[in-house]
This record gives structure tokens, C-alpha cells and sequence, in this order.
């Protein structure tokens, strides 16, 4: 029986409370530039109410401002840069690391645990390592300003092909053995078994490796130098020109609200899903 103390109750709400303020007024800060003036933004203090500009401040950041000191190209064509890359990034990663894992765990292969372990290596090289060859190659193929430049450098995974190696070596051998009777080959194996006994762990890494691909800032810096290909990460640093006053601080602060939309909904669309496939033990 759990023993209840309404003083440690208390104590812990208030805890929470504090962390979701710490967390919260940040964002509510950006909100509120996001529906000021320019002018008003610079001035000391700033307003701690929203301001009567929302919908002006969001439309010109949607669909761009001429009048800007920096990047000037829409948002909303940034945003769709971002989908599309977070997207193929997410799902390259988990199909590539699904394929990978089960090769490795379920196939007769010269040397596997070798390739495991080689793939597995990678993890421990910085991203500074990789990232002057990785850029000769992309340049050598012509893939700058392009969605396959944005993202076929990143489409593989150490950490996904071991989360799903580790979990596919728990699989009892005697629905593989059950799958063979029944005559399924592979790849029916793969289909029918695997894949739903490890939809929450796809879920899951479906909502860590979004967010990666969507906060993606190194790579696209260096493989775009056209305003229509760049992420909506990128776009943001762009508008940025030079000091407070050369700034539309406005037009930068509905871009980021704008830019927390997309991951905050995989987010919650998917939390019962993300929660069942980081903490689920059942098989």
C-alpha cells in the first residue's frame, strides 16, 4: 500500500509547476514579440501582453517580406522543406535500420558480427569528422540545393540498427521456427511478425529521429546556399542580419513559433506511442 503525505504531494506539484514555468515562459515571451511591432520589440521594457499584430506578423512571415533586412524568402516554403526532409530522413533511418538489424540477427552471414561491430564504431566519430568528405561527395555528385543533398547523408543509423538488433534477438525462436512450417519466407517473416511486434518501438524512433531531421542545422548550412532549400532552422539564422534595430524581430519571432508547430504535434500525436516504445517490455 503507497502511503500518501499531502506535504510531499504538494512539494512535487509545485516542483512541476516551477520546471513547466522555467520551460513555458520562454515560448511565451516568443509569442508575444511574435504579435508586436518591430519597434516595439526593441524598446525597454517590452510588453509582456500579446500585441494586436498576430495575424499581420504570421502572414508576412508565411509568405515572405521584401522589406526585410535579411532572408526574406517564406516561410512556408522553408517549412516545406523541413517536412520533407524530417520525413525522409525518419523513415530512411527506420527502414534502413530494420532491414540491417534483421539481416544481421536472422541471416547465416560471413562476418556479420564484424559489420555489426563496424557499423556500431561509428557512433564514437564526431560529426566534424565525416562532415569535410561527406560535403566532397555530395559536391562531386551535384546534390547541393537539392532534397537528396539535405538528406540521403543522414539516412543510416548506428543506434536504430542496435535498438532493433537488440530487440530482435528477443524474439522467440519459435515463432521463426512456427513462421517456417507454415512456409512463410523472409521477407513474409519480416512483414507479418517483425514489423508488428516492433510498431512501438517504431513509433518511438519515429519521433526521436523527426525532431533530429527537423532541428537539422550543421549540414544544411553547408550543402545550402539557395533561399528556396533552406530548412526552416536555416531560414531563421538568415533573417538575422545584424544588430536589434536592423532586425524585423517580429517577423524572426513568428518564425520560430511557426517552427515549433510541426515537431510539437508529432509529439503529442504520438505520446501514447512514443511512451509504450521507450519504457514496453512486453513481447
Amino acid at each position: 500500500m503507497i502511503e500518501r503525505r499531502p506535504v510531499l504531494t504538494v512539494i512535487s506539484h509545485l516542483v512541476l509547476i516551477l520546471g513547466v514555468l522555467i520551460v513555458a515562459f520562454p515560448v511565451y515571451i516568443t509569442f508575444v514579440a511574435s504579435t508586436q511591432t518591430a519597434d516595439a520589440i526593441v524598446q525597454a521594457p517590452m510588453s509582456m501582453l500579446p500585441g494586436a499584430h498576430l495575424i499581420e506578423n504570421y502572414k508576412t512571415a508565411l509568405f515572405g517580406n521584401e522589406a526585410g533586412a535579411g532572408s526574406t524568402a517564406p516561410v512556408g516554403r522553408m517549412m516545406w522543406v523541413s517536412l520533407v526532409s524530417a520525413l525522409t530522413i525518419a523513415i530512411a533511418k527506420i527502414t534502413i535500420s530494420l532491414l540491417s538489424a534483421f539481416a544481421i540477427v536472422f541471416f547465416r552471414i560471413p562476418f556479420k558480427s564484424f559489420f555489426f561491430w563496424t557499423i556500431f564504431v561509428t557512433l564514437m566519430l564526431p560529426v566534424e569528422v565525416r562532415i569535410g568528405p561527406t560535403y566532397q561527395v555530395v559536391a562531386d555528385l551535384g546534390m547541393l540545393n537539392s532534397y537528396a543533398g539535405l538528406t540521403v547523408p543522414l539516412i543510416a543509423s548506428a543506434t536504430a540498427t542496435f535498438l532493433f538488433r537488440q530487440f530482435f534477438m528477443t524474439v522467440p525462436d519459435e515463432l521463426l521456427e512456427a513462421a517456417r512450417m507454415d512456409g512463410a519466407g523472409p521477407l513474409r517473416f519480416f512483414k507479418d511478425i517483425l514489423l508488428p511486434l516492433s510498431s512501438t518501438s517504431i513509433a518511438a524512433l519515429f519521433v526521436i529521429q523527426f525532431i533530429y531531421g527537423w532541428n537539422q542545422y550543421l549540414w544544411p548550412l553547408l550543402v545550402t546556399t539557395d533561399e528556396h532549400m533552406y530548412p526552416v532552422v536555416i531560414g531563421i539564422k538568415r533573417m538575422i542580419s545584424g544588430g536589434d534595430a536592423a532586425n524585423d524581430w517580429n517577423i524572426i519571432m513568428a518564425t520560430a513559433m511557426l517552427a515549433m508547430i510541426p515537431p510539437a504535434l508529432v509529439v503529442m500525436l504520438m505520446q501514447k506511442w512514443f511512451v509504450k516504445g521507450l519504457v514496453d517490455t512486453e513481447k
